[in-house]
């Protein structure tokens, strides 16, 4: 499926289950449906509408996309010919996450700001900002070691995002296979120490989405180092006797 019928099926499935969240009760519920089913839909139409949040829709938006759903859903006749629309939803997806990106960005800025102003954080060259929690008493990583931590990754308003300790487990990872901030701020650790990473989107996933985190996003972790593994030495670099 291209990305143009992709965006389609997120407009129109979406609109579906908003339209029939905003419709009249008899329009959408089935009388003899059991007591409490109608809210099922309802947290689905919930769930399903963040993927509509990148468009940031008007209330007058919104009606337009109910409209061409409802004709659509129904039969009716339809104004326009989608195929001739394809470039202008490409365009319109386009343009909205690039705004809600600058907007989010501007946002965090804030955040770092707040951060650095922190007593004992330092904001680096890079832009990001370090501040140790604990500080250990090991070995510091390089660039090149493979690290296992236990951390926690926050939004700007301060909702998790990932957690090791949720999961009960630590992650490990080479150090130069992560995000940018993580590969600065981690090299600044020794291990059995704490600190926080407030890693500026240009240091974390800039201006695409993932998973959870939206596009644009500054990005806090703590972040908890526990063992350094050096990378293997190559096959034959050993000296002979």
């Amino acid at each position: 499926m291209t990305s143009v019928y992709k965006l389609f099926t997120v407009l129109l499935t979406v609109g579906l289950l908003v339209g029939l969240a905003a419709a009249p009760a008899a329009a959408v519920q089935d009388e003899s449906a059991p007591e409490g089913d109608s809210q099922v839909f309802y947290a689905l139409g919930i769930a399903l509408s963040q993927s509509l949040a990148q468009f940031g829709l008007t209330p007058e938006e919104l009606a337009e996309v109910q409209r061409g759903l409802g004709d659509g859903v129904l039969g009716k006749a339809k104004d326009i010919n989608l195929q001739d629309y394809a470039p202008k939803l490409q365009a319109l997806a386009q343009e909205r996450a690039h705004a809600a990106a600058q907007m989010e960005r501007s946002a965090g800025a804030a955040v770092v700001d707040a951060a650095a102003a922190e007593e004992g954080a330092v904001k680096t060259e890079s832009g990001m900002v370090y501040k140790a929690i604990e500080e250990g008493t090991g070995a510091s990583p390089s660039a090149t070691d493979t690290v296992k931590v236990h951390y926690k990754g926050t939004l700007r308003d301060g909702s998790t995002f990932d957690s090791s300790y949720d999961r009960g487990q630590p992650a490990t990872f080479p150090l130069n296979q992560v995000i940018p901030c993580w590969t600065e701020g981690v090299q600044k650790m020794k291990v059995g120490g704490k600190a926080k990473l407030v890693c500026p989107p240009d240091l974390a996933y800039g201006d695409r989405p993932n998973a959870s985190i939206p596009a644009g996003s500054t990005l806090t972790f703590e972040v908890e180092l526990i063992e350094i593994t050096p990378p293997a030495a190559p096959e034959g670099a050993g000296g002979q006797g």
